[in-house]
């Protein structure tokens, strides 16, 4: 709850935050949003603190080590891709600019009625995974990035009825 009030789709432009949002959105596939949240601070501690010069060198023992840790999601796949997700954007000349390059970097604001309305996909989000993977992404589908997108604020997704909606989009007007 306080991750939706005060975090989900504040809009993002610092590099190393939404670095740390692809890597937890990556994680997230095929779980629960709650899956991930709730073991963030563990990801922090095990993961260099989200800091890709560090988790782009990480050896393969130090990914085996990983593997041997509880308070994370030990998936040898997601672990793996962190490691070349985080050499990737490393790679990248402005990554905060890549992502929202989708939107021509504004806030895009939806007005969803209900969370039923609400699509696990968009144009943007396609757009995205398609430049992620060129850039050799991995665990960058279009459903991850729309959860990114929307995570990061790059798409306002509140729905109307949300008390966070009103202030969201009236920011992105700004």
């Amino acid at each position: 709850m306080r991750y939706h009030d005060t975090e989900w789709g504040v809009p993002v432009h610092d590099a190393q935050a939404l670095f740390e949002m692809l890597i937890l959105e990556g994680f997230q596939a095929g779980l629960s949003w709650w899956s991930v949240l709730s073991r963030r601070e563990a990801f922090r501690e095990a993961l260099a603190g989200f800091d890709p010069q560090r988790l782009a060198r990480l050896a393969d023992k130090d990914l085996e080590a990983l593997m041997r840790n509880p308070a994370i999601i030990r998936n040898r796949l997601k672990l793996q891709a962190a490691r070349s997700n985080a050499q990737a954007w490393l790679a990248l000349d402005d990554p905060a600019a890549l992502i929202w390059s989708v939107t021509d970097g504004r806030t895009r604001v939806h007005h969803w009625t209900s969370h039923h309305d609400v699509p696990a996909t968009s144009p943007e989000s396609e757009a995205l995974s398609r430049l992620l993977r060129q850039a050799g992404f991995r665990f960058v589908g279009p459903t991850i990035c729309h959860s990114l997108l929307q995570a990061t604020g790059v798409l306002m997704e509140h729905t109307t009825g949300c008390f966070r909606h009103r202030e969201l989009a009236q920011a992105a007007k700004a």
